[in-house]
């Protein structure tokens, strides 16, 4: 009997999971939210994931569950573990990632560097920290944010008005979290996969661009990060990974500073856009590791199939909608470009697929992954 992995959420992180069960002959099975999403290829199963009864109800008949996203209650994976339920990444490591000061608080208590932080409940507590971090900061929603979602710089208190009304109204115990506005030269990304009984392995050291506060581009490896920037960043992640309990794979978003240092901004869960690229650059890609280590299966080779891989996002895509009328202009022209779509409709800032391109010159590659996504563009 084939091994069976459910994964909750279906969105295009769990579509890309199915490629990667199929190879390796798996019963993958998508608790999806209705029938519009992007996995409803593999959907056997529609409702809402914050009601224990109906993720139960789809857990019970597989051999670990996963996750497409990290949304899913703490009740509600505290229900699974106690059915029996083999949960990965379990409810302990999960608080981390759904909560930002959680987060913040626990790297910090292990003495990872993150940037400089508060909890701030007011326009009072606000205005202190600017004015002991030069006038600007970072202040995030601690919850649902995400590609640039929950996410403002402010130079003063009123900024964040309607999100100071929002905490008043919720409760005592809410806050937002607020930091520095950290001077680095590039944003970094280090991907690592751990399964239950140990076992880590790291893809290379990323570099990422970002517009608007979403993903834009992947640069595999990061240019310039090889020797001591590569071996830190691995170093760290798989740090975090083991004294966090991470079974899966953990996407670790950093900043690299003017002074050679890195920062770690964001963690994530699960497969990652950061790590698209590893589906046609890497020996083994972020997907079928995420199914490997949540199963306790031996790990793949992270290696690279060419010295560089770019990844570049198609956001938004065409204003009449008609990706597929694109694909003719754009697969004669980059024929060694490797196109995926979400099945998604195109709408401005949405992320709707990517285009991998490889090859042995980084600028080279770039220019043409970035060639071949601009197809989808108006």
């Amino acid at each position: 009997m084939a091994l069976r992995v459910g994964v909750v959420g279906g969105g295009q992180l769990a579509r890309m999971m199915v490629p990667a069960a199929v190879e390796l002959g798996l019963d993958i099975r998508v608790l999806a939210e209705g029938p519009d999403m992007s996995a409803s290829i593999a959907a056997t199963a529609e409702g809402d994931h914050r009601d224990a009864a109906t993720v139960l109800a789809f857990a019970r008949d597989v051999d670990v569950l996963t996750f497409d996203h990290e949304h899913v209650p703490q009740d509600v994976l505290r229900a699974l573990v106690e059915a029996g339920v083999a949960v990965h990444p379990g409810p302990d490591a999960l608080a981390v990632a759904q909560d930002k000061i959680v987060m913040r608080t626990r790297l910090t208590g292990l003495g990872v560097p993150v940037p400089d932080w508060a909890v701030v409940h007011d326009a009072d507590e606000l205005r202190a920290f600017l004015g002991e971090h030069g006038g600007r900061a970072v202040v995030k929603t601690p919850r649902g944010g995400y590609d640039g979602k929950g996410v403002r710089v402010v130079d003063d208190p009123s900024d964040v008005d309607d999100w100071f009304l929002a905490v008043a109204e919720a409760g005592a115990d809410q806050a937002l979290l607020v930091e520095e506005l950290v001077p680095f030269t590039r944003e970094l990304a280090q991907s690592v996969a751990r399964r239950p009984s140990g076992e880590v392995v790291a893809w290379p050291l990323v570099e990422t661009v970002q517009r608007d506060g979403v993903c834009a581009e992947v640069i595999a490896p990061a240019p310039g990060s090889a020797g001591r920037l590569a071996d830190a960043a691995e170093s760290l992640a798989v740090r975090i990974a083991e004294e966090l309990g991470v079974t899966g794979v953990l996407a670790v978003e950093l900043f690299e500073t003017d002074d050679e240092r890195i920062l770690v901004n964001e963690l994530a869960m699960r497969p990652h856009n950061t790590g698209h690229w590893s589906i046609d650059g890497a020996t083994t890609s972020q997907f079928e590791q995420h199914l490997r280590a949540v199963l306790d299966l031996p790990l793949g080779a992270t290696g690279m199939h060419a010295p560089a891989a770019v990844m570049v996002n198609v956001l938004g895509g065409p204003a009449d909608g008609d990706l597929a009328g694109r694909y003719p202009a754009a697969l004669a022209a980059f024929p060694e470009a490797k196109y995926h779509f979400y099945g998604k409709a195109p709408r401005p800032g949405r992320k709707v697929g990517h285009v991998t391109v490889t090859g042995s010159d980084v600028d080279d590659v770039v220019y043409r992954a970035r060639a071949a996504a601009a197809h989808f563009d108006d």
